[in-house]
């Protein structure tokens, strides 16, 4: 039986945290949300509607249950991040917030000097800060040491899904970390997944892959299930690979036989 995820206090059963952007209707969001068995769902404050109308993510949403992790995606610097977390916590009462800061459009990498900053100012305005960071093990210290409840290094770029290209740089925060180690955007595939959590992640937030993949609601369970079997891997202990061949059973007995056989 896989434990409980704790983050900032709040104890999560799934370790799989799921986005919902790009998804091509919100039935469709709605299916893949509930197939993910997902407790914990991020959505940017800035495209959804947070003022009572409906709304096509929202909505779905608070009808499913789960808990709302807004984010600041679109912040291009720290000062705009903070706003838009104090909109969210006014508009949703939350004080959870999936910090995102990252002002190159193009590649949408986190500028590490302005998240470590805005993390700095939500956690001593009251946050509980998930920062979306850079795979950087010193930056991941630094991040946990000024009160972020977990840190969230990319596998890949965003939206790319590309895999766990910076593998090692994970492995290393993971080793370090005395937070909880999400890894968040690029995973393509639940084999993706499945290995992020091999290697002791103890969460993944996907979206992409979910949200464009033929069938989103069965690439959400796929995923699912992907996570839970990672987690129960790495708890069971994975065996210690080699370079040579071991084999499964001692030969030594059986081969001395035939030699003495073949010898007479």
């Amino acid at each position: 039986m896989q434990g409980n995820l704790v983050i900032g206090g709040k104890k999560l059963k799934s370790r799989l945290f799921v986005g919902t952007g790009k998804f091509s209707s919100a039935d469709v969001l709605r299916k893949a949300v509930i197939a993910s068995e997902s407790e914990l769902v991020t959505m940017s404050v800035k495209r959804v509607h947070l003022h009572g109308e409906k709304d096509e993510i929202l909505t779905p949403l608070r009808e499913l249950g789960v808990t709302l992790l807004p984010n600041t995606a679109g912040a291009r610097n720290a000062k705009e991040a903070v706003y838009a977390a104090q909109i969210a916590r006014e508009c949703l009462g939350t004080s959870l917030i999936k910090l995102e800061v990252h002002p190159d459009q193009r590649y949408l990498l986190p500028d590490p000097v302005e998240t470590l900053s805005a993390t700095e100012e939500l956690v001593r305005d009251g946050f509980t800060v998930m920062p979306y960071c850079q795979a950087d093990p010193v930056l991941a210290k630094r991040l946990a040491d000024a009160g972020a409840a977990c840190v969230m290094p990319l596998a890949a770029p965003i939206g790319s899904n590309r895999g766990l290209l910076m593998k090692e740089m994970i492995r290393i925060i993971i080793e370090q970390s005395e937070v909880p180690v999400v890894v968040d955007a690029g995973l393509g595939r639940p084999s993706d997944a499945a290995l992020a959590m091999e290697m002791g992640a103890d969460a993944v937030l996907v979206n992409t892959a979910i949200a464009v993949s033929g069938n989103p609601e069965k690439m959400a369970a796929a995923f699912r299930k992907a996570v839970i079997a990672g987690r129960e891997a790495y708890e069971a202990g994975l065996g210690e690979s080699f370079n040579y061949a071991s084999a499964t059973s001692d030969l030594s007995g059986f081969l001395k036989s035939l030699d003495e056989e073949q010898n007479r």
